[in-house]
């Protein structure tokens, strides 16, 4: 029976990272497809490495697939939003169908005031054709 419900978590695991595998391949931009590898490949693996868990079910292997797992979803997330910040600062192009407006929004909220270009006093129009 142990078997069985590994097999599932292994198998549902390769799924998703197969899904991944097909958006890379099938999404028209660069954020896109690094938003389906960051959120598939994270839940594909945490199926794979429980399922790994499961069949082994010593100790040591579930300490190993834990701690595996716990660096994988906080360091998947933050890498991804690394690469997207550092992709847009070099402005990687959008696909032409992507709405912007809550990302250009978000430029025009200052996070850190010592790395924001102030344009006080510019209209609206000004400020949006600088992003």
């Amino acid at each position: 029976m142990i078997n069985i419900v590994a097999a599932i978590f292994i198998l549902s695991g390769i799924a998703f990272m197969m899904i991944a595998a097909i958006g890379i391949i099938r999404f028209p931009d660069f954020y896109i497809r690094m938003s389906v590898v960051t959120k598939a490949s994270t839940i594909g693996l945490g199926l794979l490495l429980t399922g790994v868990g499961i069949y082994f079910n010593t100790l040591e292997t579930i300490i190993k697939t834990i701690s595996i797992s716990l660096f994988i979803v906080l360091s998947s997330p933050i890498s991804a939003h690394v690469i997207a910040k550092a992709a847009s600062l070099v402005r990687v192009p959008f696909w032409n169908k992507t709405n912007l407006d809550d990302y250009i929004e978000a430029k025009e909220t200052p996070d850190d005031p010592r790395y924001v270009e102030h344009n006080y006093g510019s209209s609206s129009k000004e400020k949006s054709k600088k992003i």
